[in-house]
């Protein structure tokens, strides 16, 4: 029997090692597989695998989908996997406090320009939250797909502080030009990884809201990075 799971966490070939390794202890198992580029892992078994024995048996910096997912192929493998609107809820969740927010904070003299830029002030600083909660694991999840984290690893510990910047420099209306042309800039080499990684239907973690949350790259990574640059593209025209 096949069994293919979704696992992020896994950043290189120790990583890989270390999986294949504790996952080839279980019993019944005759092969374990692992795909760095996809986050998958395909095990080869005489019994179906226990989705509790694998969560027990990996370390805690691997995060596997929910049980309650669990699907079946057409040959009757094993596959893991969540609906998209399931896994993305909290960043559903945090983009509509942060549009009522943006909203409310405007909503006596109304002015779109100032509601976008409270937006994508909010929507800095709170997804920058996140990221530095666990700099490292963000740093490691992000250098998997922007294309600058991956040349310069140093990058990834400092864009959550680039975000703090930008949103501050947004809600105080400091620099505006200045920070839109930097969203431009920093989003648009992300959205190309995202880009990328889409294309390429590579299933990874996406560090949008750091590694607290358990985000998939999906096109929902793509269309929260096209809002910002589109948002920001408007304002230089407007400023």
């Amino acid at each position: 029997m096949k069994s293919i799971l979704q696992i992020s966490g896994m950043t290189c070939e120790g990583c890989k090692s270390s999986v294949e390794n504790k996952l080839g202890l279980i019993d019944g198992v005759d092969d374990v597989q692992v795909d760095l580029a996809r986050g998958e892992v395909v095990i080869y078994s005489k019994d179906p695998v226990s989705f509790s024995l694998v969560k027990e048996i990996l370390p805690a910096k691997y995060s596997l989908i929910n049980e309650e997912d669990l699907n079946l192929d057409t040959n009757g493998d094993l596959i893991i996997k969540a609906s998209k609107i399931k896994q993305l809820k909290p960043l559903f969740i945090i983009l509509g406090y942060i549009f009522i927010a943006s909203i409310l904070l405007n909503y006596e003299n109304w002015n779109s320009s100032n509601a976008m830029l409270d937006f994508m002030g909010l929507f800095y600083v709170i997804f920058s939250f996140f990221k530095i909660l666990d700099i490292k694991g963000f740093s490691m999840s992000f250098s998997m797909y922007d294309p600058l984290a991956k040349q310069a690893p140093i990058y990834g510990y400092i864009y959550p502080f680039i975000e703090v910047l930008l949103g501050m420099m947004f809600l105080i209306r400091f620099e505006v030009n200045i920070a839109l042309m930097l969203t431009v800039i920093v989003l648009g080499i992300t959205t190309i990884g995202v880009t990328q990684t889409l294309i390429n239907k590579r299933s990874i973690k996406c560090a949008c809201l750091g590694t607290t949350l358990n985000l998939p790259m999906t096109e929902a990574t793509f269309i929260e990075n096209a809002l910002m640059i589109i948002m920001a593209f408007t304002l230089i025209f407007l400023y």
